[in-house]
Parts: C-alpha cells; structure tokens; sequence
C-alpha cells in the first residue's frame, strides 16, 4: 500500500480501493440480501428494524435520509408510519431519500416496491447528494462499516441534518458478555458463510460480512465518534446482548 489504508474484512487495503470491493460484495448479495437477513439472524433482524423506526418516529412533512437504504426496508416502514401519522392529524406527505452506494442494491429495491413518499439515489455516504441543513432525520442501517471513512460519513451526517436534526445508526456490534461473545462468534464464522455458500452461492462475501463486524468499533468507541462529528446526546441502546446496537444523537 502507497498510501492511506481501510479495513475490508480481516484484511488492510488501500483506502483508494475499499469502496471497489464492497461494491463487488453488494453486487453480488443483492437479489438474495433481504433473504439471507432473514435466515442469518432467523428474522431477528426485523424486531431490530422495527425498534428504530419506532425510535425515529417519522412525521408528516419531515425529510429523512435513509443511507445505505439500499432494498428500501427501512424506508418503507417510515413511509408507513409517516402515512399514519398524517391520516391522524393531517400534513403534508413526508420524504425520504433511500441513498445507497450501490445500484445493484437499489435495483433490488425499487423491484420490491416503492411508496409515493420514497426517492431513491445513488451516492456515496461521504458525499450525500444533498443540501446543507435539508433533512430533519438520517438513520443507517448495517451501512457504516462498509464505508471507506466512517468519520467522513458521520459529518457528512451532521452536514445534511438540520440543528437539531436526528440522527440514528444500526449496526452489528460487540456483545456484553464473554460467553454470548463467544458463542456470536462460533455461530457467525461457522454458520453464515456456509448459508452464504448454500443459499446465494456465496461464502466469500459473507465472510467478508462476518469479518468486517469484528473490525467495527464497540459501543462505547464508535459513540465517541458520533461525538467528535458534531452530534449531542449521544447514547446507544443494546439488542440482543449487544449483537446489535442502535446509536443516537442529535445534530448540534
């Protein structure tokens, strides 16, 4: 390496060469990406996904960055819920903007369904496709250990939020305790490439997966992250023993 490197799995590579590879890994996982969630976290997942959108609370008229968004799961239940909201007590119809990096990712998406509500994009999350100050929430999900610069991707967080704007990040994290530590881990390099393998006839990419949660800053690092990007109230709130986490603040 020549110059500044970024972690792809157990493996250090060239910063320059990151945002490649894990378009490969995505253009690859796509069609079979909402399955495989599925069956590797045997629909947990979806209890995860349900606790932030109701933790973000979408509303009518509100503008929300779904980053990363990429099959629109996580847009199409603030949709849902923005709908419902302004069916109670009126508004305008809320926005959300499904950014993801990846157009195979996309494509998957928007051939499961859309919602009036709903644009889709492709971007990067260091360079969002975004005004200044034009978006009252941004949430990620199982997105920011895939980017090359995570530090660069949560300013540019706080560059497209509002003062203070919302900001929400799920993701695979480090679990409380040894023992379930340990049993997260014999689960995960075991089980999930092979259902990668048997599944999408890909064990590579979900090695890759597995690999880069363990690269990923535990709870308590990642949070001074958000911290040091420009967010306030900053907390997180553990799922499943700390398997999975979902990290808060607000844009100062």
């Amino acid at each position: 390496m020549t110059g500044p490197s970024a972690t792809f799995g157990f493996r250090d590579v060239d910063a320059s060469e990151k945002a490649g590879l894990v378009r490969g890994v995505f253009d690859r996982v796509a069609r079979r990406y909402d399955l495989m969630n599925d069956l590797m976290s045997v629909g947990v997942h979806r209890l995860w996904k349900d606790a932030v959108a109701a933790r973000l609370n979408p509303q009518p008229g509100e503008t929300i960055v779904d980053c990363a968004g990429g099959t629109g799961d996580m847009a199409r239940r603030f949709a849902k819920m923005a709908r419902r909201a302004q069916e109670r007590r009126g508004g305008e119809d809320a926005k959300i903007f499904v950014v993801d990096y990846n157009a195979e990712m996309i494509m998957a998406g928007r051939e499961k369904g859309s919602a009036p509500e709903m644009a889709w994009a492709v971007g990067d999350a260091q360079a969002l496709p975004l005004p200044d100050g034009s978006a009252d929430a941004y949430v990620i999900s199982f997105g920011i250990r895939n980017v090359t610069d995570i530090p660069a991707a949560l300013r540019e967080a706080r560059r497209v939020l509002k003062p203070g704007g919302r900001f929400l990040c799920l993701e695979f994290s480090r679990p409380v305790t040894e023992a379930l530590r340990a049993a997260y881990d014999a689960y995960s390099f075991r089980v999930i490439p092979e259902i990668g393998a048997r599944v999408a006839n890909d064990r590579e990419s979900y090695q890759y997966l597995v690999e880069s949660i363990r690269r990923f800053p535990d709870q308590k690092a990642f949070g001074a992250m958000i911290g040091e990007a420009g967010f306030s109230q900053v907390g997180w709130t553990n799922f499943s023993g700390g398997v999975a986490a979902m990290h808060t603040g607000r844009a100062i």
